[in-house]
């Protein structure tokens, strides 16, 4: 399971009754997709209402003919992950950040276990290239992984 599918809005149930529509509290998943890229969004309070702006700024903005299904807004998000990570952020500080942010939050459980799964990709290939005779991409693999274990 990809770590975008836990990853949950904040304060669902009260968005979903100022929005007067009906989302699940996955991020990431269709409806609330929908209703945060082509949604009305002046019920809300303006905090909230720039809150979710931005999220949909940072994440959904693609020229993809199927976006926001596309894959990008998640593939955004997981660099977004990466980089509070490379800055020194640990789990917990990584979900208050994108709580701030974003108004979304998500276990620390799972955003550590995101991050293992990260760094053990990154000895993969770190390896692989080395056998493939790619020091170049050995040593940027290293690199990435260096930031995400400090």
């Amino acid at each position: 399971m990809a770590v975008t599918d836990k990853i949950y809005v904040k304060n669902h149930r009260q968005l979903a009754s100022q929005l007067d529509a009906s989302f699940p509290k996955g991020a990431f998943h269709g409806a609330t997709l929908d209703v945060l890229f082509q949604g009305d969004l002046s019920q809300l309070n303006e905090a909230t209402q720039d809150r979710v702006l931005d999220f949909a700024k940072d994440f959904l903005d693609c020229g993809c003919d199927t976006n926001p299904y596309c894959g990008h807004p998640e593939r955004k998000f997981i660099r977004y992950l990466l980089d509070l990570r490379a800055q020194g952020l640990d789990p917990e500080s990584i979900v208050d950040v994108m709580t701030d942010d974003y108004m979304l939050y998500a276990y620390p459980g799972d955003i550590y276990s995101f991050l293992d799964d990260a760094v053990r990709t990154l000895e993969a290939v770190e390896e692989l290239a080395d056998v493939d005779g790619q020091p170049d991409a050995a040593d940027l693999a290293s690199t990435r992984k260096r930031e995400l274990t400090r």
